[in-house]
């Protein structure tokens, strides 16, 4: 009986907001199922794992090659893809250094996709939800002020203030969903932005220790 009135009750409010508080609604469902599909996405991609990454790059800045690949050996994350693709053209020495460069460059591009993907969506409702609040007003705004032009000199104000109240609303609804939209969308975009300058960061000491690999072998020859 409880959760019954309280379903009631939302109904009375999105009934209160018009057609555009649905909108609003659906945006604020869509809302925070992309936000924890995304923290699941980036979960499965390893964003917040560089432990080993780094414990594998610092191998093989050492010298100890065969010690980094191992550590790196079946993990998915976002560093220690690049880091092991880095590792491979290196070690196989087929390609000239731009060549390794561009490779390792393809293969950062593709995880950096999968770790923005979502992303737009995200920044698209957090634009169009307060448009969508203010359009609920401005509608809500008409009807009561043509409410107040049939009524003309018997308008009752608080019928007046009532209709504005249920037209403020819609702008109050569409900034509670945009402003949770912005801040997971910084969010996100932050743990991508570190997780491209670790990868970086690890493909660039990673190829200069191959360089200096090479030159130390070429000269003990």
């Amino acid at each position: 009986m409880h959760l019954e009135s309280r379903w009631l009750e939302a109904l009375a409010f999105l009934e209160q907001g018009g057609p555009a508080i649905w909108a609003i609604s659906a945006l604020s469902v869509i809302t925070g199922a992309l936000i924890l599909w995304k923290i699941w996405r980036l979960l499965l991609l390893g964003a917040w794992a560089g432990e080993k990454t780094e414990y594998a790059v610092t191998l093989w800045t050492k010298g100890d090659r065969k010690g980094a690949l191992s550590v790196l050996d079946g993990r998915r994350s976002l560093r220690a893809v690049v880091a092991n693709a880095a590792m491979q053209v290196c070690s196989e020495g087929r390609l000239s250094p731009e060549e390794q460069r561009e490779e390792i460059e393809r293969v950062a591009r593709r995880k950096l996709a999968d770790g923005r993907s979502g992303l737009r969506a995200l920044e698209l409702i957090a634009t169009i939800a307060p448009l969508l609040g203010l359009l609920g007003t401005v509608l809500g705004m008409i009807a009561a002020f043509q409410t107040l032009q049939q009524a003309g000199s018997r308008a009752d104000p608080a019928a007046l203030a009532g209709g504005i109240w249920e037209a403020l609303l819609t702008t109050a609804a569409g900034m509670a969903v945009a402003i949770p939209a912005s801040i997971a969308l910084t969010w996100f975009e932050s743990v991508v932005t570190r997780s491209q300058e670790d990868m970086e960061d690890a493909a660039t000491r990673i190829l200069t220790s191959g360089k200096d690999n090479s030159t130390q072998l070429m000269a003990a020859e």
